[in-house]
C-alpha cells in the first residue's frame, strides 16, 4: 500500500469515527426524549404500537468483598 493509500485510509477511518460518534450522541438524544415522555406520564412502561418501551431506576446494595479482604 502507498502512502497515499494509507493516508486515504486514515481520513476515512476518521470520518467513520466521526459519524460513530454523532449517531451515538443521536441515538442518546432519543432515548432521553422516550424516558422524558416515560417520565410525564408517570409510566414505567408504555405499549406503542408492536413495541413496549420500558424506563427504570434500578438501585443496588451490592457489597464489595475485594475491598473487605484488602482491609
Amino acid at each position: 500500500m502507498s502512502i497515499v493509500e494509507v493516508i486515504s485510509k486514515i481520513e476515512a477511518l476518521k470520518e467513520m469515527e466521526a459519524l460513530i460518534r454523532e449517531a451515538e450522541a443521536e441515538a442518546e438524544r432519543i432515548k432521553d426524549e422516550i424516558k422524558k415522555e416515560l417520565t410525564e406520564q408517570g409510566k414505567e412502561e408504555m405499549i406503542v404500537g408492536r413495541y413496549i418501551v420500558r424506563w427504570t431506576n434500578v438501585s443496588t446494595n451490592r457489597f464489595d468483598s475485594t475491598r473487605l479482604k484488602n482491609a
